[in-house]
């Protein structure tokens, strides 16, 4: 029994069903453990297809991905929601011409504000204007609903367990690749 159903696309072939790509993974390298790739596999996609659909929200809301991150991580910084540009491209994995880029276009639109630091006016500060805090509030509303209406056939207790389990294999990862946090290339 497959473990997903095939998704029907007119524009393109079907993606295999994860026993199929494991199927087949085991047939060109014998070593492969199913059960692993089984797990590494469904993470992989479903990271993929929220991808996809966190996009399509952001997209409604008219602003990218990319500002997303530039919005949460100041939000992130607490109030009054303002940091560094160098610190954000830190925070980000990016870098400082990338970063610029970003705060430019983002300024542009409205959902940052760029001045100089009154106590240093060498240094730049970057903040979250009222658009872009009523975007970043909008913007979690829908992934709420988006990700509650994705869990809703586990139990709370299975909720619980599948955190604990995805943060048990979190902390390996963070372990074992403590760099890994930011971007292999910048997405601008």
């Amino acid at each position: 029994m497959p473990t997903e159903t095939p998704e029907a696309s007119a524009s393109g072939p079907q993606e295999p069903t994860l026993d199929e790509q494991i199927a087949a993974y085991q047939r060109e390298f014998g070593d492969l453990d199913p059960q692993v790739e089984k797990v590494v596999s469904a993470l992989g996609r479903l990271n993929r297809r929220m991808n996809v659909a966190y996009g399509r929200q952001l997209a409604d809301l008219g602003i990218s991905n990319a500002e997303w991150e530039v919005l949460k991580t100041l939000v992130l910084s607490g109030a009054p929601y303002r940091l560094g540009p160098g610190e954000l491209a830190k925070r980000l994995g990016l870098t400082p011409a990338a970063m610029t880029h970003r705060i430019d276009r983002m300024a542009g639109d409205g959902l940052v504000t760029r001045d100089r630091d009154e106590n240093n006016r060498v240094r730049v500060i970057v903040e979250v204007t009222d658009e872009g805090r009523t975007k970043w509030l909008e913007a979690m509303r829908m992934a709420t609903t988006f990700e509650e209406d994705l869990l809703q056939d586990l139990a709370a207790e299975e909720r619980a367990l599948l955190g604990e389990l995805l943060i048990r294999v979190l902390r390996r990862v963070e372990h074992d690749q403590p760099d890994a946090g930011g971007r292999l290339t910048d997405l601008d």
